[in-house]
This record gives structure tokens, sequence and C-alpha cells, in this order.
């Protein structure tokens, strides 16, 4: 009896497991592999979406109507950005250029993670487990390179996944990390999940604490079990269609 005791205390710790790993996990629950090829239809806010990706290329784009009643048309590809008014092509500044990819590429982003998770700019870091009501949870920390990161690429992302299913039921970022930018924070809680075409789908309440910054976010679950959180706004995304190629 003594001996089996001893041989227990000598046993090593269960070791973490690595970031890439469980992104690669949550990435296959999630449905990844079905939008590597397929394009997403899906209505944010009033303006209309459609989210094509074959392989390496992609289409993003946002059908809408301006303040002057006429529609527009605004996307990125991998060959750069554009904007079409009522049917005719119209030049851009580089300010308007970024203006476009912030605002298509935001939503793109958001609604497709965490498949996003597996680009080559994305730095992920295992940052321990935690526990949120009730529930045990892999929390991953992604910073990304400055090279193909985007205009954004100083944000700081923390995503948390649940340790059985590799459900993303929450997340929380930091934006605004560039200097002359304004800076904060986001905490979302994952809500109405449901699956289409393969891939899960999900709305989320957004949530703030002015009081937090970037090397923080780790705190959100705290806060947002004891009620110290602030609602800004719900993130739906509607009429959601998912169609491989």
């Amino acid at each position: 009896m003594v001996f089996v005791l001893l041989l227990g205390a000598c046993t090593a710790p269960e070791s973490p497991p690595s970031a890439a790993v469980v992104i690669d996990s949550a990435r296959a629950a999630h449905g990844a592999s079905v939008l590597d090829r397929a394009v997403v239809t899906l209505d944010f806010r009033g303006d209309a979406y459609r989210l094509r990706q074959d392989g390496g290329d992609f289409h993003y784009r946002r059908a809408s109507t301006d303040s002057l009643g006429r529609s527009v048309t605004e996307g990125l590809t991998n060959d750069g950005r554009y904007r079409v008014v009522e049917g005719d092509t119209v030049s851009l500044s580089a300010s308007e250029r970024a203006a476009v990819e912030t605002t298509v590429n935001s939503v793109a982003y958001f609604a497709l993670l965490p498949a996003p998770l597996g680009d080559p700019a994305v730095q992920p870091t295992y940052s321990g487990r935690d526990t949120i009501d009730g529930v045990p949870y892999h929390r991953v920390k992604v910073t990304f390179q400055q090279e193909d990161g985007g205009p954004d690429w100083e944000d700081v992302f923390v995503y948390w996944f649940r340790v059985d299913t590799y459900d993303m039921d929450y997340l929380a970022y930091a934006y605004g990390q560039g200097p002359e930018e304004e800076a904060g924070t986001r905490f979302r809680e994952a809500y109405n999940v449901r699956r289409r075409g393969g891939v899960r789908v999900a709305d989320y309440h957004n949530y703030t604490a002015d009081s937090l910054t970037a090397d923080q976010l780790a705190r959100y679950p705290d806060l947002l079990e004891s009620g110290a959180l602030e609602r800004v706004s719900e993130i739906e995304i509607d009429s959601v269609q998912v169609r491989p190629l």
C-alpha cells in the first residue's frame, strides 16, 4: 500500500495540450473543413453578406444601401478591395480601401470563427483552463504576425473552447492596440447556437468592462459570473446558408 501511494505521488502531472492542437480540434468541431470550399450567405444589421472561399482564394462582399438610397456593393478578394455604386465601380483612396477591408473582413472573421484561426499569421498560446458556469474550458490567447495579419494585426484575442466538445462558447478581444488608435476590449458569449450545412453558427451577447486592458482579458469570465459586465450590443447573424462548392 505504501509503495502504491509513493508511486502515485511520483506520477508527473498531466501536460497541458498545445494551442495548435486545441485550435485544430475546435476548427474540426465547428466545420472548418466545409468552409474551405464553400459560399456562406448571411444578413447582419440589414446588410447582405456573401463569403466565398475556395482553398486559398477568397471573395467577401457586402451589399447595402447608402444614405442617398443607392445600392452599394463593397468587397475584398486576394487581388484587392472595391466598391460598386449603382452598378459603377468607383475609385477608392487608401483610407477608403482600408475602411472597406475593416468593415467587410471584420464581419467575415467573426462569423466564420474559429475557422480563420488556421491562417498563417495566427500566433496562438495555450494559457490555461477555466471553469465557466460549471463547464471546463481551454483558454487560448491569439496574437498576429504583422505580415499577412491585416490592418488590425496588433489586436489581441482570447478564446475559450470546451474541454469535452471544443465548442467556442466565449471570446474576448482588445482592439485599437496600434499607435493613435482608440483602444478598448470586448467579451462575447455565444447563444442561439445552430448548425447550417455542417457548420456551427452562433449569435453573441457582446459585453465590455471599461477597466480591462489587453493583458487582462482572462478576467472576463469571472466578471461575467459576478454580474459586473455591461452589455453593449447583440451580435446576431440571420438567414445563414452554407453551400459547398
